[in-house]
């Protein structure tokens, strides 16, 4: 165990903590010693510290508080915690590796926090068992699926037939799940309200109204679409239910309405990093603790918020905990702003629909589609992560190529789909199916591995319209044990 990094499975860090596995008495890096009166309660939530209500006595002084545990000393700055209100509370933080940089963090009010090294305090043979649990996967979670050992007795082209099925509906689902929400918004405009400022139940008229083809031919009816699926999709499972309220309460009329200032990606820059509630108090911190970009920001929103009737949100909202730097949430503001911007001024959604008359191969188009969609980094947020932290290297895409497949799956296709369909155009709504159906991609998930290997289909889920079957296969009938409904299980079970 010479290695300064460590990487362990932190349901074993908790453990350890919860049961005081020590092998000797823990010290601050000064000599005073800490004692654990309480260990805490494990936090249930996602977000915020992982042990809550501790009693722990450093010194001769009894703290009582929250304790976060990570895998590295920097974990908490990479992690966020430093600017997140959620840790203020932290009495204590413990990292599981040899050495930190200090033998201390900060929390976002300004608090020391005292932070020691765990391996340090632990017997040798725990230390052997915890590199038995380097590299397990906290997502583990997935049980295995009840036809785990018996499912090879089903022929492959069946299981892959199946699947394909599957994908299809819930390729249709999701549309079903957009025009819902187009109806939605005419019902909102029809009667002006604001959401989520104003709570609303549609009532009965809305239910039994028969929509044509007329009341979808508002242009900004559908960009307000994809600016708020894009937004979602940006935002991982993490924090797309936040982006998605971000893009609800930043509405599009407003942000459209700047569409013609020369300097419009920064004035969205400013509406939805102020409206996050992410924005560094400008006002009330002396110059050299903000950025010239900060304060630029801070300018342009003091010009338009008087036009602004939404809500902010909190920062504490959002989470940065256990997300690569390079999907932080401030990272895909920053590509959805200019999304946004190709989506106003640079037509983005009728680019796309004329790239389906090329006479080219599918392959070309999903290709020419997914271009327009990555976005490479620049400005301030190429060689930034947070408002006041540097990065070591510029990055390099704010959307890249496998960020760009899933907003084609999960979005781009599906309301194209809605799209001709409301428009009676058949032809291009078939194009559409079979897009979707013959598109790959390179990302895949736990669910998707899980499935992938117990049903010894290796590389199949590398076609869209499969992995997306298989991610309904698990969530509707794995999941729920339904075997008897799932054509692999009648095989097997009936």
């Amino acid at each position: 165990m010479s290695s300064e990094k460590v990487t362990v499975n932190e349901k074993f860090l908790y453990d350890i903590w919860e049961n005081q596995k020590f092998f000797k008495e823990l010290k601050t890096k000064n000599g005073q010693p800490i004692e654990i009166i309480e260990p805490g309660n494990r936090n249930a939530d996602l977000s915020g510290p992982d042990f809550k209500n501790a009693r722990v006595k450093i010194g001769n002084i009894t703290y009582k508080g929250d304790v976060e545990l990570d895998k590295q000393y920097g974990d908490w700055r990479v992690h966020g915690h430093y600017f997140n209100k959620k840790y203020n509370k932290v009495i204590l933080h413990v990292f599981f590796s040899y050495n930190g940089k200090y033998p201390f963090v900060f929390t976002e009010d300004g608090r020391k926090v005292q932070s020691i090294p765990l391996l340090r305090f632990l017997s040798s043979s725990l230390k052997r068992a915890v590199q038995k649990s380097i590299n397990h996967n906290a997502e583990a979670k997935y049980t295995s699926m009840p036809c785990i050992g018996s499912n090879y007795l089903v022929n492959k082209d069946l299981k892959l037939d199946y699947l394909r099925e599957l994908g299809v509906i819930r390729f249709r689902d999701k549309g079903r799940k957009y025009l819902d929400r187009l109806k939605e918004i005419i019902y909102l405009k029809e009667l002006r309200l604001r959401e989520p400022v104003v709570n609303y139940e549609p009532d009965e008229n809305f239910y039994n109204r028969n929509f044509s083809s007329e009341d979808f031919n508002d242009k900004k009816l559908w960009q307000q679409l994809f600016y708020e699926s894009i937004f979602e999709a940006l935002g991982y499972s993490r924090n797309k239910d936040v982006m998605r309220k971000l893009a609800r309460t930043v509405d599009f009329d407003f942000i459209y309405s700047f569409k013609d200032e020369s300097n419009y990606v920064d004035y969205l820059e400013a509406i939805f990093f102020s409206a996050s509630g992410m924005i560094p108090d400008v006002p009330n911190l002396p110059d050299e603790e903000t950025s010239e970009y900060s304060r630029k920001l801070y300018q342009l929103w003091d010009q338009t918020r008087n036009k602004y009737d939404g809500e902010t949100l909190n920062a504490v909202e959002w989470n940065f905990y256990k997300l690569r730097p390079q999907n932080f949430p401030t990272i895909r503001i920053a590509g959805g702003v200019r999304l946004i911007d190709k989506l106003v001024n640079k037509e983005l959604i009728e680019k796309i629909i004329g790239i389906l008359d090329k006479k080219i191969k599918d392959v070309y188009i999903l290709r020419k589609i997914r271009d327009m969609l990555m976005i490479k980094a620049e400005g301030f947020w190429k060689s930034h992560y947070v408002f006041d932290q540097e990065v070591n290297s510029d990055i390099k895409f704010f959307v890249g190529s496998t960020r760009g497949d899933d907003i084609i799956v999960n979005v781009i296709l599906p309301i194209l789909l809605v799209y001709f369909e409301v428009f009676g155009k058949d032809e291009y709504a078939e194009k559409i199916i079979k897009l979707y159906s013959d598109y790959s991609q390179t990302s895949e998930n736990f669910i998707v591995k899980e499935v992938s290997s117990v049903l010894s289909l290796n590389n199949s889920w590398k076609v869209s319209v499969i992995h997306q079957g298989m991610i309904y296969l698990y969530r509707n009938y794995c999941s729920k044990k339904k075997c008897a409904e799932c054509k692999i299980g009648e095989k097997l079970f009936n």
